[in-house]
């Protein structure tokens, strides 16, 4: 852990020293792989937590703490998933990091709250960015935009939007939220639009099971 503190701190310090003192972090960090409960082993839960939820303490800590000495506002943005708030069959590990991602959001914004600085979170789900867009055609599914209620994945500068919003005096009141920038999936609750009916239906589950 300490190695991982040395490269915030020197990141941090060539920040500062040539950028001035940051008032807004964004915690976009992250890594994910297929791990079956039954045969995920200590390194691979510790290799998700760690590129999924130890970085966010590090580097909130470094930032705040600078912010808190000099006495100055800021806003924290932490990038969480979809999965954190939804079971996620084979990937248990990375989803348990995300769902800490958003508990921990809620946690800091309530301590830092005195301090005028605000801490929120976005949970993308599908989102086309450049690691996805490397992913061959047949590592996702062939429905993966069907299964969103927008019907299509999202685009980095929507999620972009929504962080400059939570950056800005535009949400200055608002601290502790997960902003879920999804295209729906979280309002849909498993429920999805059939493209061959054009009904709602739980997914995968046959149409008249819902009626």
């Amino acid at each position: 852990m300490s190695g991982d503190s040395e490269q915030v701190d020197s990141a941090l310090q060539r920040t500062t020293s040539e950028l001035g003192m940051p008032s807004i972090l964004v915690n976009n960090v992250g890594g994910v792989f297929k791990s079956p409960l039954l045969d995920t082993n200590e390194n691979g839960w510790d290799a998700l937590y760690k590129s999924n939820l130890r970085h966010v303490l590090l580097c909130t800590q470094r930032v705040v703490r600078l912010l808190v000495d000099s006495d100055q506002p800021g806003s924290v943005i932490n990038v969480t998933s979809i999965e954190g708030v939804r079971a996620a069959p084979r990937y248990a590990a990375y989803a348990a990091a995300k769902a800490g991602v958003i508990n921990y959001t809620k946690t800091a914004a309530l301590e830092l709250a005195t301090h005028k600085i605000r801490v929120n979170a976005l949970a993308p789900d599908l989102t086309m960015t450049e690691g996805i867009m490397r992913v061959p055609p047949d590592g996702l599914p062939p429905d993966a935009g069907d299964m969103i209620p927008m019907r299509r994945p999202g685009h980095v500068d929507e999620m972009a939007g929504a962080a400059v919003f939570l950056a800005s005096d535009m949400s200055s009141y608002i601290t502790g939220q997960t902003i879920h920038v999804d295209g729906g999936t979280q309002a849909a609750s498993g429920w999805y639009n059939n493209p061959q009916t054009g009904e709602y239906q739980l997914g995968g589950a046959d149409e008249r099971s819902t009626e």
